[in-house]
């Protein structure tokens, strides 16, 4: 399971860099960040590892942003504010999860978030 993301008080860790691909080597199934080319197990773990905990750092700061933009979307000040329902259409989610996407959206942009995830309690 992925750590918590840092809040705006603590530091953030920066992870390893996530390197783009040349659209040639994306394009080849094999081919994934140049693993298949580490012969050294005890180097591909390592570069793995970094690659893991990258990808999920990435994601769980993706996951706030969504939040934070479905949190906006839903603002009952905004003139063109969507419904939970609108924005579960265009994120490709179900209303509920919306719903708790809209709320930890507010959290994060409060300030009250604590590390908890769409739906956690504290």
């Amino acid at each position: 399971m992925a750590e918590p993301t840092p809040r705006r008080n603590e530091p953030r860790l920066r992870p390893a860099p996530l390197l783009f691909e040349p659209a040639e080597a994306a394009s080849d199934p094999e081919h994934f960040f140049d693993l298949e080319s580490i012969d050294d197990p005890r180097a591909l773990l390592a570069r793995a590892t970094e690659l893991t905990l990258a990808f999920r750092a990435a994601a769980d700061r993706a996951v706030e942003f969504q939040a934070m933009a479905a949190a906006q979307l839903a603002d009952p000040r905004r003139f063109d504010r969507l419904t939970t329902a609108d924005i579960a259409e265009r994120a490709e989610w179900t209303e509920d999860y919306a719903k708790k996407m809209v709320e930890f959206g507010r959290d994060l942009m409060r300030g009250d978030a604590e590390g908890r995830r769409p739906g956690e309690t504290a």
